[in-house]
């Protein structure tokens, strides 16, 4: 094979920065009100890294970027939201701002906790979505119960 034929993608992960902002995030809206579940896969196959349920049965998810390469490599997060009435990013507090889109919110996290440093815009779900992603939501947490 020809050098120029060849083309490799490089992605750096960053799992113990990944972990620390889920957690972190978690935590924080557990302070909030809300009832988070982690890796929650949703009906057009993709997988929310948080999701969560608020006291009034609004929907936030949160897409975890553990650094500017995972976020410059996944232009997925632009589908979640249909399936919220707020859409996140979650960051670690050394993440550039200044990278990010300036429409989602943010919060910034560290395995301790986190902060919301830019509110997201609430787009209400339709009455029929959120009653079926929250059946989902409540079914999941269920089954995860049972199994620990």
């Amino acid at each position: 094979m020809a050098a120029a034929a060849l083309h490799l993608e490089l992605v750096f992960s960053r799992p113990e920065t990944t972990l620390s902002v889920t957690r972190g995030a978690a935590r924080l809206l557990v302070d909030m009100g809300y009832a988070p579940l982690l890796e929650v896969c949703l009906p057009n196959g993709r997988r929310a890294d948080v999701m969560a349920l608020g006291p009034k049965g609004d929907i936030i998810i949160c897409e975890v970027k553990s650094g500017v390469d995972d976020y410059r490599v996944d232009r997925k997060w632009q589908e979640y939201g249909p399936f919220c009435d707020a859409f996140y990013f979650a960051v670690a507090p050394e993440f550039p701002e200044g990278v990010l889109p300036g429409g989602p919110g943010l919060i910034v996290a560290d395995g301790f906790g986190g902060a919301v440093v830019r509110d997201a815009p609430s787009t209400p779900l339709a009455p029929a979505r959120r009653k079926a992603l929250t059946l989902a939501f409540a079914r999941l947490g269920a089954l995860r119960a049972m199994r620990e």
